[in-house]
């Protein structure tokens, strides 16, 4: 393929680097020639010095014929409107990476439709809503989410004191929206049937809706009796995304913030958390603010060694949990060895976005949930499927035990039941055997 970035920052230079690898044909577009010039060392790619937002740079670029289009500066208007103008001149697909919530949420504004853009990312959104979601699960064993976090999925075990031990599946009052895809029960799993009873000690994966998981999750786990404390060092975007996906009862925050102005900002847009004007990494702070009782600390300033110290001295001092952000992957190797227990980059999530826009494919393996006894697909319906499309799910002669657990049309996500219909140009959630993929592939292709 033949691929054009505007922007040879961390987002776009990794970009290259991955893209250059798997064979495209990559043509990078910066206005400062050192970063250009490091580029032109390291890498096999074409490079141009120039602004994305004018025509000419991006004709001269080859973006009338390009099969692809990222912009990936720092600024949100510039990957707009480059994005914008790229499409206008001809680029078959056109992907733009914006930071603010009113661009990506597109409040207000169809800003993607309008400007003729094929895709938004926003890695510090995916990044912070994958943070989040370690947060918000401590009973989970493994955790995936898809469709813009707007669907999850979780394993988690069922506690014994839970009234649906001993239950069918047909027999218990489970939202709507959430759905047991998956069982694993004393080494062995299944995909269990609506006769399937609950037994205390399963390892259950769930699947549903966002706004009613916690319900539904609720009936299988007990819920912490405390309320979890979480300290963020940061008021970045990702820090901001971050508090926003910690919006619920269960959690107390705590950001910390070097510049005065920003606090002022953040303490007004963030009402729910607490907004501290204070270096996280001094030691009168962390004594004052007792962060050695947190049950998890996250550093995500824009620098990677002040994130990498003050997780590992967080973490040193008695935090349960200590998360770092990096942007790049240079002290990966490292952090094991300091007691970090996680890292994020927000770098790296970006470009497996786009990895993952490229794949044009309809049906996609997703993951492998209950030791390999189910696989979620990701599949894209782009005909009108006889027997399929326009007609109730529950009379859709899918392959055996096959469970839709989400549609995506257009905006708006759910978990269906079984009097709704797919239509084309859904995206479908599917959960099924290991070893579904050809039979989806061939119910779905396009050819």
């Amino acid at each position: 393929m033949d691929i054009v970035i505007c922007g040879a920052g961390e987002v776009g230079r990794h970009s290259a680097e991955v893209l250059s690898a798997m064979g495209h044909d990559i043509t990078i577009i910066d206005r400062e020639a050192e970063k250009l010039a490091i580029l032109d060392e390291e890498l096999d790619i074409g490079n141009l010095l120039g602004s994305g937002t004018e025509a000419e740079v991006l004709i001269e670029a080859g973006v009338p014929e390009a099969d692809l289009f990222v912009a990936a500066t720092r600024i949100d208007e510039i990957n707009l409107l480059s994005g914008a103008i790229a499409k206008g001149l001809g680029a078959r697909k056109v992907i733009a990476r914006v930071h603010h919530s009113a661009y990506f949420d597109e409040r207000g504004y169809a800003y993607s439709e309008k400007l003729g853009i094929d895709h938004l990312v926003c890695p510090d959104h995916t990044t912070a809503t994958a943070i989040a979601q370690t947060l918000r699960s401590p009973g989970a064993l493994a955790v995936e989410r898809f469709a813009r976090g707007k669907i999850e999925i979780q394993e988690l075990a069922v506690d014994p004191d839970r009234r649906v031990v001993g239950k069918t599946l047909v027999d218990m009052r489970m939202p709507a929206s959430a759905r047991v895809a998956a069982i694993s029960r004393q080494g062995e799993s299944f995909m269990p049937t609506g006769q399937t009873r609950i037994e205390a000690g399963d390892v259950i994966t769930l699947i549903g809706e966002s706004g009613a998981f916690e319900k539904a999750r609720s009936l299988f786990h007990s819920e912490p009796p405390d309320r979890s404390r979480i300290a963020v060092m940061g008021g970045t975007p990702l820090g901001v995304w971050l508090c926003r996906a910690l919006h619920h009862r269960r959690f107390t925050v705590r950001l910390f913030e070097t510049d005065r102005a920003r606090c002022d900002e953040l303490a007004e847009k963030l009402d729910w958390i607490t907004v501290l004007h204070a270096d996280a990494t001094g030691q009168t702070i962390l004594d004052e603010e007792h962060i050695e009782q947190v049950d998890a600390f996250v550093a995500l300033t824009h620098d990677d060694e002040v994130n990498i110290l003050a997780a590992a001295r967080a973490k040193s001092i008695g935090v349960k949990e200590a998360i770092a952000v990096l942007q790049r992957p240079t002290y990966l190797h490292l952090l094991e060895h300091v007691g970090i227990d996680r890292a994020f980059s927000p770098r790296v999530t970006a470009v497996t976005q786009i990895q993952q826009l490229l794949d044009d494919t309809p049906v996609k393996k997703l993951a492998s949930l209950a030791a390999g006894v189910a696989d979620v697909f990701e599949v894209k319906v782009r005909r009108p499927v006889a027997g399929v499309v326009n007609v109730p799910l529950k009379d859709v002669e899918f392959p055996h035990q096959c469970l839709v657990a989400g549609i995506q049309r257009e905006k708006q996500v759910k978990v269906p039941g079984a009097q709704d219909r797919i239509e084309v140009g859904d995206t479908l959630i599917i959960i099924g055997p290991a070893g579904l993929f050809r039979a989806l592939n061939k119910m779905f292709a396009t050819t």
